[in-house]
């Protein structure tokens, strides 16, 4: 059944945590764990004189996708920039570690969907915050191990920067949509450390055509795009629910080959219409100008999984 607010189609861009999880999966199925009222929240933030959040910007639980059983984790981008921290951290292990657990027997999910909308680490947490990658990692491969697909949708204002770029690729799928970013180093920080000459974090348009959605889809950094609605991110999800893809060695192998090949074609490029030319794109310079139904048309000319919804 599906929610009658995704028939609105609402933005995934400008819609809370919250909201896209109830637009993503079937109505009425969402059971939260560690909600606001239990007010887990974090015990650090007061030492700086900053509020905390009833549930620390991390919502788990589990509910449906067109009756499948799935859990879902979101991070709500708005509250310190969708971080990871202790509590946050300590939410979405332990989900996807009962997940792993729960794997083939009848308790089992089908998949599950993390709702990534983050800069990274949280400075006030740092030491927490960074463990909180390194477990989750973790914990993603155990999921995967057990043959539980994960599937990071991509999307939000935060974007998946830092340790949630990280996280994101070891997910078997990513969904993402032309708002959607992923990079290890945030342009700000690639700007701190390098200078603004090489990396001008001011510039958006640079900004978004090297981390967003239509760059990432393309170089392999995304296996499915979609329009950036709720509803186009439900659609897309359902589809690759029941989809595990091989995880063994020979997957690594193979990946860590792909992107070596992808370091020696672009590796000397410094703006995606490089990369675009060297690849053999049509009109290199104008992908970021295409519209959305012009750039899903490019994706299926060149055998890209979109949602032409």
């Amino acid at each position: 059944m599906i929610p009658e607010n995704v028939m609105n189609e609402p933005s995934w861009y400008e819609s809370s945590a919250r909201a896209r999880i109830n637009g993503l999966l079937d109505a009425d199925s969402f059971s939260e764990i560690l909600g606001p009222v239990d007010r887990v929240m974090s015990p650090h933030l007061a030492l700086f004189d900053l509020p905390p959040a009833f549930d620390d910007g991390m919502i788990i639980g589990r509910g449906s996708i067109d009756g499948r059983s799935v859990a879902v984790a979101a991070q709500e981008g708005q509250f310190m920039g969708g971080t990871f921290a202790e509590v946050s951290g300590a939410k979405l292990v332990g989900l996807l570690r009962a997940v792993a657990r729960s794997a083939g027997t009848p308790q089992a999910v089908s998949t599950v969907f993390l709702l990534l909308d983050t800069g990274g680490v949280r400075l006030q947490e740092a030491n927490a915050g960074e463990m909180a990658v390194s477990e989750t990692i973790r914990a993603i491969l155990d999921v995967r191990k057990a043959g539980v697909p994960v599937v990071a949708l991509i999307g939000g204002r935060a974007g998946a920067f830092g340790g949630g770029g990280l996280v994101t690729a070891c997910c078997s799928h990513i969904i993402i949509s032309e708002q959607g970013r992923i990079s290890v180093s945030g342009p700000e920080v690639i700007e701190t450390n390098k200078g603004v000459e090489e990396f001008d974090s001011r510039d958006r348009a640079l900004v978004w055509r090297v981390t967003g959605g239509r760059s990432r889809v393309l170089l392999g950094g995304a296996d499915a795009y979609v329009k950036g609605d709720i509803a186009s991110f439900r659609k897309s999800a359902a589809q690759v629910s029941n989809s595990v893809p091989s995880f063994s060695l020979q997957t690594l192998e193979q990946e860590q080959e792909r992107l070596e090949q992808r370091l020696q074609a672009y590796g000397g490029c410094r703006d995606t219409p490089e990369i675009w030319t060297i690849a053999g794109l049509p009109t290199p310079d104008g992908i970021a100008d295409l519209t959305e139904d012009e750039f899903i048309r490019l994706l299926a000319k060149e055998g890209i999984r979109h949602d032409a919804r």
